[in-house]
C-alpha cells in the first residue's frame, strides 16, 4: 500500500485528499463557479502537505484527475501535481475523470442489475456532454466522447440493458431521454476522496506518467468565448 496525494479540479468543485494504506486520512473541498474552485487549490495542498509532514507520513505518489472537464481547472490541477512531483521526487498517476465519477456510484451499491451500464457525464457546452459507458467492473463499453444529447443518443444501448446516468451533465439527459431503461442518480461529483481505489491500482501496476510531458485529456480543443461588447 502507498500514501498518495489526490488532486481533483475538473469541475466547479476543487478537492484534495490524502490516502494511506487504502484509507482516506485527509480531505478538503471547495465549491465555486466553473473552474473557479481551483483558485483555492494551493492552500488546500499546503494543508495536506503540512498534515502529512506533521504526522511524519512520507508520500509515494501524486494522483491527479486528468480529464475531460474544465480546461482551466485541469490545467491548474495538473500543473500543481507535476510541481509537487518535481519538488518531492514523486511518481505521477493520472486518474480518468469519468471513471472517477463511477466510484461513489459503485460504493453506494444502488445498481442491482448485473448487465447494467454506467454512464458518467460531465457538462460541456450547450447540449453537449463528455460521457462514456462502462460495465460494473469499469470495463469500457463505449469510449469517451463529446455527445450531443438527443432522445436517441444512447438508444442502441438502452434497448438492450439498463443505463445509469450521473454527474453534472446528466441533467441534460433527464430533459430528453425518457427510455424505461434510463435511470438517473443525483448528487455524484468527482471528488479527490474517491480517487484512492483507481490511483492505488495504478500505483501497484506501476502505471505512472512522465512528469515532464504529461498533459490533461481535454478531449476537445479550447474555444475562447468573446466577451459581449459594452453598449
Amino acid at each position: 500500500m502507498a500514501c498518495i496525494l489526490h488532486i481533483e479540479t475538473s469541475t466547479n468543485v476543487c478537492s484534495v485528499a490524502v490516502s494511506e494504506n487504502g484509507q482516506c486520512i485527509f480531505e478538503q473541498q471547495e465549491h465555486g463557479e466553473k473552474g473557479a474552485g481551483a483558485e483555492r487549490l494551493g492552500s488546500m495542498v499546503d494543508e495536506a502537505l503540512s498534515f502529512t509532514d506533521n504526522h511524519a507520513i512520507p508520500f509515494d505518489a501524486v494522483s491527479v484527475s486528468c480529464g475531460p472537464g474544465s480546461y482551466t481547472g485541469l490545467r491548474i490541477g495538473v500543473s500543481m501535481a507535476k510541481g509537487i512531483c518535481y519538488g518531492r521526487d514523486l511518481k505521477l498517476i493520472a486518474v480518468p475523470t469519468l471513471k472517477l465519477l463511477c466510484v461513489p456510484v459503485l460504493l453506494r451499491e444502488v445498481i442491482k442489475e448485473d448487465n447494467a451500464l454506467l454512464c458518467p457525464m460531465l457538462d460541456a457546452r450547450r447540449m453537449e456532454v463528455y460521457a462514456a459507458l462502462y460495465d460494473r467492473s469499469l470495463k469500457e463499453v463505449r469510449p469517451i466522447g463529446a455527445d450531443v444529447v438527443t432522445e436517441d443518443t444512447y438508444k442502441e444501448y438502452l434497448d438492450e440493458r439498463p443505463i445509469y446516468f450521473f454527474g453534472n451533465g446528466a441533467k441534460k439527459c433527464m430533459e430528453v431521454i425518457n427510455h424505461p431503461n434510463a435511470h438517473y442518480i443525483d448528487g455524484i461529483e468527482p471528488l479527490a476522496k474517491w480517487m484512492q481505489p483507481l490511483a492505488e491500482k495504478r500505483f501497484l501496476d506501476e502505471q505512472f506518467e512522465d512528469v515532464a510531458y504529461f498533459v490533461p485529456f481535454y478531449l476537445k480543443d479550447f474555444v475562447a468565448i468573446k466577451p459581449k461588447k459594452l453598449l
